[in-house]
Order: structure tokens, then sequence, then C-alpha cells
């Protein structure tokens, strides 16, 4: 697994590359290409709007497809639900690229930051999500790989707490994401609170 990791943890491409074999292949036909792209960003939409039982058949309206496309694209609502999930791992772990190019910590706390909007976002999808399937186990490992190398950097400046782990940092930002607050600037303070133990120094 070590190794695992170390791979993933080569950069934004490698994380990607890494994840791309648990999606359904893209159809290489343009058309069928399209119909695609659409069904999961309805399907996002959907799953975030309605939580992961959202109807198939309304996914397919909003795409502007029939169902049987639909199905011949995501055989089930678990293989959507898990493709919806794994493009946007996808793109959180991205963002750990861009979050490098700033300071040691503040790319870190940028970065988390943008893994705690996700979480909080993704509550309604997670009730559909088989937490012991392949698919989620490799995407949580890709999330600690993209998250591992920028707060090791911001140790290694001195500017973040030696004696935590990602797993330490992870578990305490995804407890935040996943609590219920009658307010997103409360979550966002409670946030900024937790961050600031991370610190060697005030921000």
């Amino acid at each position: 697994m070590i190794a695992r990791l170390r791979l993933l943890a080569l950069g934004d491409i490698g994380i990607v590359t890494a994840l791309t074999h648990l999606r359904v292949a893209r159809p290489h036909r343009a058309d069928a290409a399209r119909n695609y792209d659409a069904i999961l960003a309805a399907a996002r939409v959907a799953f975030a709007e309605q939580g992961a039982e959202a109807p198939l058949e309304e996914i397919a309206r909003r795409a502007g497809v029939g169902i049987a496309t639909l199905y011949r694209n995501f055989p089930t609502r678990e293989v959507l639900i898990e493709n919806v999930y794994v493009t946007e791992v996808e793109a959180v772990c991205a963002t750990a690229g861009e979050a490098e190019r700033l300071a040691p910590r503040d790319g870190l706390y940028a970065w988390l930051r943008r893994f705690v909007e996700y979480i909080g976002a993704k509550q309604p999808l997670a009730a559909g999500l088989n937490r012991e399937s392949t698919a989620y186990l490799e995407c949580r490992r890709a999330l600690y790989a993209a998250g591992g190398p920028l707060l090791e950097r911001a140790q290694r400046a001195r500017e973040v707490r030696a004696d935590v782990t990602i797993d330490d940092v992870m578990r305490l930002t995804s407890a935040i994401a996943s609590g219920h607050f009658p307010r997103a600037d409360q979550r966002d303070h409670v946030l900024a609170v937790a961050l600031d133990g991370l610190s060697t120094q005030p921000e």
C-alpha cells in the first residue's frame, strides 16, 4: 500500500490517472461521449438535490437522453453513484496541485477547506455509497495521498505541528464536514478553530 500511495502522491495528474480505471469507460464516439457527460452532470445535480434515491428517469430527462441510454452507460444505480463519486474525488485531488503553488501552510489549509466543502456537498450522495467497495476505498486512499504531501511540506516548514499524521487531519476535517451546522459560516468557523490548532504559529 505504501508504494501505491507514493504513486498517487506524484501529483494531480498521477492521482487522476490512478482513479480512471474505477470509472465506466467514456465512449469514443462524439455523440455517445456527450450523452455520457450529460448523464454524469445531471446525476451530480440530482443526487445533491434529492439524495441517492433520485429517480433515474428524472436524471435521464435532465440529461436529455432516454432511460435506455442511461442504463447502457451505467447499468445500475450503484454504478452511477460510484461514477459521480469518483469524478468528484478526482476534482478534489487535482486541486492539490494548485495548493502546492501556495505557501506551505496556506496550501494545506486551502486544500482542506476544499475537501470540507466537497464532503459537505456530498452528504446526500453518501447514503448510496458502499463503504466496502473497491471504488470507495481507492478514492479514500487517493484523497490521503493528495493531502499527505501538503501536510509534510507544511511540517517541514515548521508551520504545522509535527505530531499529526494525514490520517489525524483527514479524520478531523471529515468529522467537521459531516457535522450538522445550522449555517455554513458556523461550519467554516469551527474548521478555522481546528486549523488554528494544527498551526505552530498564528495565521
